[in-house]
């Protein structure tokens, strides 16, 4: 079979449309769908399916998507090989990152790799961990996180690996009636109006999961998903937030636990399947789980 139609074909199990593959690859959609129609010959049994206005994988077509990633893992791993043998850098690594986590681990992450030869090229993406499979398609390391009761970011096309845990407190202005007490039942707020972020992101996850042991329905007036504009708010006032701890810089806010309850956030980084075997992909992955131990308090 063609590497290259296996390629087109994990492209679009990857991104779900013949349009988003034509863009993503520089071809054109009929490009595209004459290059599927020769894979299927070449497999011998139909790989697609129409779904509407879409074509869908068949179980045939998932199955060969799976030995795809396996074959171009492969050459990747074979082309990292030989660049180990000359003089050149041990490759570019893509990484994803949601904001607040890449403010936290990224800059110590760029140090770790300074002196490696390998080049780093992050992006923010402020997407939900239902979006990692959408951006392996783009990307080669995944920084992710989710709400800690949820069940891990794993697939049968994705690798996942826990870094760490990060408590999520409330966060109250300095003149709040409960902002003496070393920490706060989520009762005593059942009044209160809350900043939250989307719904999908871990802090909302977190804020529905504590509501649903506790009984208490929150009111939620704001949804702002830059954790700076929701400090800026809190400290004006304007309600009460749960946010993730080390998130927290405002220096006039109040952080407190929430008594009762375990709130928290776990970072995942996700990459394909056998991409720790790419000498310069296993470097940052290190990197991350150095770094993420470091500002945890579980390493030097």
């Amino acid at each position: 079979m063609n590497v290259e139609r296996l390629r087109i074909l994990r492209e679009l199990a990857d991104r779900e449309t013949v349009g988003a593959v034509a863009i993503a690859l520089s071809l054109t959609p009929s490009a595209v769908s004459q290059q599927l129609k020769l894979l299927g010959r070449e497999a011998g049994v139909p790989l697609l399916e129409p779904d509407g206005r879409r074509l869908r994988l068949t179980d045939a077509g998932a199955a060969l998507v799976l030995r795809a990633d396996e074959v171009l893992g492969a050459l990747d791993r074979a082309s990292a090989e030989m660049a180990s043998y000359s003089a050149s850098p041990r490759g570019r690594v893509r990484v994803a990152l949601f904001p607040s986590g890449a403010a936290l681990l990224l800059p110590g992450v760029l140090d770790r790799m300074r002196e490696s030869g390998t080049r780093v090229d992050a992006s923010d993406e402020d997407l939900p961990a239902s979006s990692v499979p959408a951006l392996l398609a783009d990307y080669d390391v995944v920084l992710t996180h989710r709400d800690e009761r949820a069940a891990a970011t794993a697939a049968p096309r994705i690798e996942v690996r826990a870094l760490m845990r990060e408590p999520i407190d409330l966060v109250l202005p300095p003149e709040h009636t409960l902002a003496k007490q070393h920490s706060v039942d989520l009762r005593q707020l059942a009044d209160e109006q809350w900043i939250s972020v989307r719904g999908g992101f871990p802090v909302d996850d977190v804020l529905l999961s504590v509501a649903a042991a506790t009984g208490v329905r929150p009111r939620v007036v704001q949804r702002i998903n830059d954790f700076r504009v929701t400090e800026e708010l809190v400290a004006r006032g304007h309600g009460v937030a749960l946010m993730p701890r080390y998130a927290v810089v405002h220096p006039a806010l109040v952080r407190l636990p929430l008594s009762g309850v375990r709130a928290g956030r776990i970072y995942e980084l996700a990459t394909r399947p056998g991409a720790h075997a790419l000498a310069a992909v296993a470097a940052v992955v290190d990197a991350f789980v150095d770094e993420a131990a470091c500002v945890s308090g579980d390493g030097a």
